[in-house]
């Protein structure tokens, strides 16, 4: 039986999806990703030495998700980081 032929994409389509691949992200990018990952992490531990008065009194134990939370957007911004 004979093998079918591949699709080739027009040459427009292929460069403009190659392009948008390998540009980097800019300068802030970076800055914000890490200042995430930071900002929750100080929210959790802040929440622990506090015995549990601060950031947010009146959440209780919320804020160790709060604080995850925030830290898991700055993760997630990983995925996307290109240098």
């Amino acid at each position: 039986m004979p093998e079918s032929k591949p699709r080739k994409r027009p040459a427009r389509q292929a460069q403009q999806t190659s392009a948008a691949q390998n540009t980097p992200n800019p300068v802030w990018y970076k800055a914000v990703m890490f200042g995430l990952m930071i900002v929750g992490l100080i929210w959790i531990i802040t929440f622990y030495i506090s015995e549990g008065l601060f950031p947010v009194r009146d959440w209780g134990s919320w804020n160790i998700v709060a604080g995850f939370g925030i830290a898991i957007v700055g993760f997630l911004m990983t995925t996307r980081w290109r240098s």
